[in-house]
């Protein structure tokens, strides 16, 4: 019986890694593997990313971004109000604390981050310092 190596879970949590090398990091570290809130990871060109998340039910105020060192944090607070005095018939939206954390790549940055109908758009990009872009050498001329 064959299977197929997949290795999508090694890209979920990472965000502008070019070099293959470094995905392997992250299967040494413990990440949480909760399903909420879904998201997606999209390339928008060679140097721009965004990290979309579905957060329904969410304020601006209920949510907060952070940035250290190379790891991109979002965080979920309730925040509902207390609705003892509510029946349910059916709560299917799901309004609980949550985490989510993504490892960036060296020189990924924050551009922005917004929030509309329930759907929080982080935008990223690459800056790479031109010390360290890719340089041509002509041959037979003088290096600046």
């Amino acid at each position: 019986m064959a299977t197929a190596l997949s290795l999508s879970p090694l890209f979920r949590q990472s965000v502008g890694f070019d070099r293959f090398n470094d995905l392997f990091e992250n299967l040494s570290e413990k990440e949480n593997h909760s399903a909420f809130p879904p998201y997606d990871i999209v390339k928008t060109s060679d140097n721009t990313y965004q990290i979309i998340m579905a957060i329904a039910g969410y304020d601006e105020s209920d949510v907060s971004i952070n940035i250290e060192k190379d790891t991109l944090k979002v965080l979920g607070a309730s925040g509902a109000p207390n609705d003892d005095n509510v029946e349910y018939i059916h709560k299917g939206i799901a309004k609980r604390n949550f985490e989510r954390t993504f490892r960036l790549a060296d020189h990924m940055q924050v551009e922005k981050a917004d929030m509309a109908n329930g759907v929080l758009t982080i935008s990223l990009y690459r800056e790479v310092p031109e010390e360290q872009k890719l340089r041509r050498i002509s041959i037979n001329q003088p290096v600046n």
